[in-house]
């Protein structure tokens, strides 16, 4: 089980995740059973199947053959190390390596010097572990960096005093939530160049980081120019800054990134 004192916690490795239990949603009765008394679920990132529930530090299978799946390994030694130290301190985050993920760019024929060069971006590491943030629109976990969390819960509530309400729309997304994005396009028939015109390159956006947010506030699409039109807009262009948020993708911003007025990011 997770220290009480603790914030609930994401723990995250190359290909598994480790969510706390009563977070996820039941896929079917035998989920149903077990889910309802786990203290993690092991999650493949790659397409959110779920591959066993942890309680007491034993396994119960949710998929048959779930033991020879990459990564479960690592995901149980995460939870073990969190046992074993009981930290009273989260913020000074680890981050996963990196190699996965070249590897990958490289099978989507994408240049990362050439990409950084073009675009000024650099890659993102993933952190070890995330906390949550309290719910989307959507009533989804948002999983962020510890930091982040407490700036944005703040940022809210600071908003929230002025009679403005701030939604989370989007917080930690995954390299592989990204590379599923662009597989997905290129099996429609979509180029790498196509792609890259709407989307981030993989490993190259904010979220990756868990410390940026896409906000919105109640009555307004999502990820819409026209929510700097709102008055939560307004209110985050002169509060955001004292929060430790920043706009990330201005109009005219030297990346080359389409104008995103719902996009902050956590600066601390």
């Amino acid at each position: 089980m997770q220290p009480r004192h603790l914030p609930q916690t994401l723990f995250n490795t190359a290909r598994v995740e480790a969510w706390p239990g009563g977070l996820l949603r039941a896929r079917g009765s035998q989920d149903a059973r077990l889910l309802a008394g786990a203290d993690h679920v092991l999650r493949r990132k790659r397409d959110g199947l779920y591959l066993a529930v942890e309680r007491g530090g034993e396994l119960l299978p949710l998929r048959p053959g779930y033991r020879r799946e990459p990564g479960l390994d690592a995901a149980m030694a995460a939870l073990a190390r969190a046992r074993r130290q009981r930290r009273s301190g989260i913020d000074a985050v680890p981050t996963l390596p990196l190699d996965r993920l070249h590897e990958r760019l490289e099978v989507l024929g994408l240049d990362e010097t050439e990409y950084t060069a073009r675009t000024g971006l650099a890659l993102v590491p993933e952190p070890a572990w995330l906390v949550l943030a309290g719910f989307d629109r959507y009533r989804r976990p948002t999983w962020l960096h510890p930091a982040a969390a407490r700036g944005w819960q703040q940022l809210q509530s600071g908003a929230l005093r002025d009679g403005v309400m701030l939604e989370a729309i989007s917080g930690y997304r995954s390299h592989d939530y990204q590379l599923g994005i662009f597989e997905r396009k290129l099996a429609r028939g979509q180029s790498v160049a196509e792609i890259l015109r709407v989307n981030a390159a993989p490993g190259f956006s904010e979220h990756h980081g868990g410390r940026a947010m896409d906000i919105g506030t109640p009555g307004e699409p999502p990820a819409e120019a026209s929510f700097e039109a709102t008055a939560a807009f307004a209110w985050l262009l002169e509060n955001a800054a004292a929060h430790g948020f920043r706009l990330s993708y201005p109009r005219g911003n030297p990346h080359g990134i389409d104008y995103e007025p719902w996009h902050w990011a956590f600066a601390g």
